[in-house]
Order: C-alpha cells, then structure tokens, then sequence
C-alpha cells in the first residue's frame, strides 16, 4: 500500500498509525486545489472508506443534502435511492444508523471531502459534525474520520484551531504541499516516465510547480518546452485559463489576494507586511492577516526573516512557480494567438533571465535541506534567508544583494548564489570581482566574524578555473535538488 502512492512518504506515514492506533482518529487534511488529497485518502484506505461525501462548490442546503442521500445510496449499495434528509441533523443521525448497521473488521473510514463547501451559510453542518463526533465517533474505537478541504484558512479556523465544540479533538493534521523534486522523480518513476532527466524535470517544475495534477498531462517522449507549448501555450491548451480559476474557488474575496500576489511577483526579495498593506491599500487588521495567512497556508507564499532580524521584520516571497510564470509569460498574451512552438523561441533574452533566475532560486529555496545536506551541514544548526543592503539615496555606498545566506552555529556563512545556466556556469573576472564586492559590502554592513564560504548553486554545477579557485568557491548543481 505504501508503494502506490508517489511521495507523501511522511503523511502516509501519519495516515498507517491512524490505521494500527486502538483508538478513534480524526484526521483534518488541508492543501490548495489539485494538491492530491482526494487521491492520497482514496489511494491509502482504498476498500475501508465505507462512506465518502463530497462537497459540492457553491450549491445549496438542499443540494448539500441531496447529495448526501446519494453518497448514502453508494454505501448501502442498493438500487432505491435514499430519501434525502431535512437537515443535517438528520443527515448525521442517518450515517449513524448507516454505521450501526455494519459489521467492520478493523477501522473503517468516514470520509467528508470538499468540508468548507457543504458548511453552507446557515445550514448548522459544523454544529452537527461537532455532534456527530463527539456524542458518537469519539467513542468508537474502530472509526477513522477523515475531513478535507481546499480552503486552508477555513480549515485552520474552524477544526485545526476551533474554539467550539471540535477544540482539541484533533488526532492528526496534515498539511498537503506540492511535490518536491524528488517526489516528482518518483511520481514520473511510478507512471513508466523515464525519458526526462533532471534538466528537463527542472523546466517543467520551473514553470508548473509541484501541484500533482498538473504533472498527469506530462507524457513520455515530449521534451519539457514541447510539453509546456502543448499545455500552456497551444490553442485551446490544459492550462492556458488555470490561473483565472486558482483563487476564486480558494478565497473569498480573491481579488485581495490577486493584488498581493501581482505586487509579489515583481519582487524577487519580497515585501514586508506594511508594503503589503500599501499595495491592498488596507490598514493592519484582521482582513489582511488573514489574506496573508491564507496565502501562505495554501502554499502560495513564503515568508523568511532577514539575516539578524526578527519576526516583527518578515518578509514574503511569491514561491508558487506556476503563479509566478503565469504572471511573467501567460497574463500578458490575453486572448492573443500563439504560433507553433512559442515557447521554444522564449527561451532567449533579459525576459527569460529574469523569470528563469526567480523561478530557479525560489526552487532552491523550497530545496535548502537537500543543499544543507549535499554541502554535508544538515546536522548544524542554522537558519537562511536572503539578505540585501540598499544605501541610502545621496549616499556614495554601493548596495548589495544575495541570494541566501546559510547562517551556521559552527562560526560559518555560506553566501548563496543560485544562477539557472543551459551548460556548466563559468565565472569570469568580471563576476569575479562582483562576488569579492558582495562579500565586502555584507562583512562591513553586518560586522560578522564568522567565515564566509561562497557557493554558487547552478544547473550544471561550477567550472573550476582560476576565479572560481581564488574565491574558494564551492560548485552545487541541480542534481543536489533531487
């Protein structure tokens, strides 16, 4: 059963405890639209579903329950349809009769997809699933009750942090992200894809991200800028109008969260939580924690806290790679017409470098454990983040920016530099001296006494030659991402 299942190696993990424990387990699972929690639940439990009922986006009470009394025909597998309930009172006295009714051999799953929609305004669903768990599934040792849902800020109010009647009854939370890169290797490995090498998988991920589904219109013998032609560019493509759809069937009010995002993309090293303020032009409240909040829950955004700073001084980055290629490559097309093999001619001049060295250095972000981990420092203690020093606008200094830091316990910094290059990355005299600059500027801006080892992460790892020897420089490649 484990095998199955691409990645998600740790929440099976959490899912095959819930299934030996001797107890009753209710599982909150949380994760953005298409993230593969459907998939993952059905997958793992398979035949020990013995009731599913999906949510349906926007629908009524009464559809809600009509929909309900289908999901209870499928499980009492009958010909007659069930009549539907009044109200989900009902409806939950129904599944509990439903339950009563079966004999199980060992847990049995009861799984609510989709929760935030069939939590209907005023319908009393979460009055009634607070009930049904805690007059009746609490006590059953042999029940597993699974509840799901896209919009991760509502399930983080309203069960992982409820201060009503599901207060602390959680067993288990899991937060779906996307596929890392390795867990994209592995899913491709499970489909009998084994054509595209890392370079070609980097590409794709560059501009699709880790979102599972996205990667089931992947196909064998296709290189990674066929594929993005035919799925993103071509006439009537997969993904072409994806993005119009992203945020409204997450948020409400998505356009907020739309404006967030568009001020993020074009900024590399990301905004604080005021000049996210300025650009939704609200003041700090409730609305824009939760704007943020939820972004960064669905895994749309990151925030970090720059070198010797604080948690009042976090910044936020866009770290979605699909949003991010959306609004450097798609937006600006609108509805216009594309030729054959668009985006094979894209792959040239500042545009491309700019999205190419965003896209690839957010990557390397979401990565850092596997680069800790190749650079064989991932048993010490540290934190990263980017780091940057602007003068001031009169003043004769000159600014600096870096990728990443790696801020180690053991009297060491690693100075990042991520470059996304077609071939081996050579560093010339001029880099060269740009590199010794950086160094400089941040040794004097932040008075540190710790060494500083410079590494250059790049595709195709670091030419040794006689500016990369002076510098010390350490070479990592792509292949550390996997």
């Amino acid at each position: 059963m484990l095998n199955s299942i691409a990645g998600r190696k740790k929440e099976q993990q959490k899912l095959k405890r819930a299934l030996e424990s001797d107890k009753p387990e209710f599982i909150a699972l949380y994760g953005r639209r298409r993230i593969g929690k459907t998939f993952l639940i059905r997958e793992f439990f398979g035949d020990r579903i013995g009731f599913e009922l999906i949510g349906i986006y926007n629908a009524s009470l009464q559809e809600q329950l009509d929909n309900f009394a289908n999901s209870m025909t499928e499980a009492l597998r009958i010909d007659i349809p069930v009549k539907s309930p009044g109200s989900w009172q009902e409806a939950f006295s129904m599944l509990k009769s439903f339950l009563k009714s079966k004999k199980f051999r060992g847990k049995k799953v009861i799984f609510l997809d989709e929760l935030p929609w069939l939590n209907s305004s005023r319908s009393g669903f979460l009055k009634q699933l607070e009930h049904f768990w805690n007059s009746y599934a609490s006590k059953k040792k042999n029940l597993i009750l699974i509840v799901c849902g896209s919009a991760a800020s509502w399930m983080i109010q309203h069960i992982v942090n409820s201060k009503g009647g599901l207060h602390n009854r959680l067993t288990q939370q899991i937060r779906l992200l996307p596929f890392t890169l390795t867990e994209i290797k592995d899913y491709l490995r499970l489909r009998k894809i084994k054509n595209l090498d890392h370079y070609q998988i980097l590409q794709l991920y560059m501009a699709i991200g880790g979102v599972p589904y996205y990667w089931s219109f992947v196909q064998s013998g296709l290189s990674a800028a066929q594929m993005i032609d035919d799925l993103i560019f071509a006439e009537n493509a997969e993904f072409r109008n994806e993005y119009d759809q992203l945020f409204a069937s997450l948020f409400d009010n998505s356009n907020l969260h739309e404006k967030v995002i568009d001020a993020l993309a074009g900024k590399r090293k990301g905004l604080n939580r005021k000049e996210i303020l300025d650009v939704m032009k609200l003041k700090s409240g409730g609305t824009a924690t939760n704007i943020i909040r939820e972004l960064e829950e669905s895994g749309f955004i990151e925030s970090y806290i720059p070198f010797e700073k604080n948690s009042n001084d976090a910044r936020f980055v866009l770290s979605d790679e699909f949003t991010l290629f959306h609004l450097y490559w798609i937006a600006p097309l609108g509805k216009k017409q594309l030729g054959n093999a668009y985006w094979m001619k894209m792959q040239t001049g500042s545009k491309f470098k700019a999205w190419s060295g965003h896209s690839f250095e957010s990557i390397c972000l979401k990565h850092i454990e596997k680069i800790k981990y190749y650079l064989r420092i991932d048993k010490i203690q540290s934190d990263q983040a980017p780091w940057e020093y602007k003068p001031d606008k009169n003043s004769k200094e000159e600014g600096a920016q870096i990728d990443m830091l790696i801020d180690r316990k053991d009297m060491v910094i690693n100075i990042c530099e991520m470059k996304f290059y077609q071939s081996e990355f050579t560093i010339d005299k001029s880099y060269a001296e740009e590199l010794r600059r950086k160094v400089d500027v941040f040794k004097t801006r932040t008075n540190t006494r710790k060494s500083i080892f410079l590494t250059i992460v790049t595709s195709f790892g670091l030419k040794t030659n006689s500016h990369s020897i002076s510098l010390n420089a350490i070479g990592v490649s792509m292949d550390a991402l996997f």
